[in-house]
């Protein structure tokens, strides 16, 4: 944690030492760092950790979960039987945020966030000031390559992958949807139908990855 922590801080630095560089001058891009990786790989958990060691004033998680697309809209769809797949998000939303925030102008930018406990995106929850010099966003597609998706690993600045055990990121994923009301059969039904079939769309992103970490 340490080393991510002190990587993650280099980048943040970076922008600075651009403005530095071009005093004044520079073109003022903020930093993104992206974190990949299958459900239940501890992507918000990371990315939490990095956000905590950096402090406010340098760094700002933005999950990619803020562009799940609203259940009602699933229901619409026939889609909510597998939310989490890459056709239930609005990606195109999400890389037009991320273009946005490489170029911070002089206000706030705020991004969406997910509430678990609701099951849905909740809109301007999270504000990226225009001081921030890295934004770390996290979430299972980043490193897809398929239609809009492919247009988001240009965006970021580096890219990790998360590869834990998979036992144990299986556990995980169970364990939360209990937490989130399903009982344990349904939570196992709906990590092997569901999230399981995500994260085979999931794991050939790692080989666009800057470095792969287990977790």
């Amino acid at each position: 944690m340490t080393e991510l922590a002190a990587r993650a801080r280099a980048l943040a630095g970076g922008r600075r030492q651009e403005e530095k560089d071009h005093s004044g001058g520079g073109s003022g891009r903020r930093r993104i760092l992206g974190i990949a990786g299958p459900p239940g790989a501890g992507k918000s958990t990371l990315a939490g950790r990095l956000a905590e060691a950096l402090g406010p004033e340098l760094a700002v998680v933005v999950p990619m979960d803020g562009f799940h697309l609203a259940q009602a809209e699933l229901g619409r769809l026939g889609r909510a039987h597998r939310k989490g797949a890459p056709d239930t998000f609005d990606v195109h939303g999400y890389t037009a945020l991320l273009r946005r925030l490489r170029e911070p102008g002089d206000g706030t930018v705020y991004a969406p966030a997910f509430d678990r406990s609701l099951e849905e995106p909740i809109a301007g929850s999270v504000p990226v000031g225009p001081a921030v010099p890295l934004v770390i966003t996290e979430g299972n597609y980043l490193l897809h390559d398929a239609g809009e998706w492919a247009r988001v690993r240009p965006l970021l600045d580096e890219a990790w992958y998360l590869a834990p055990d998979d036992t144990l990121r299986v556990r995980r994923l169970i364990d939360r949807h209990v937490r989130h009301g399903k009982d344990p059969a349904q939570a196992r039904a709906w990590v092997m139908r569901s999230d399981e079939s995500n994260a085979r769309l999931i794991a050939p992103g790692r080989e666009r990855a800057d470095r792969v970490i287990g977790w």
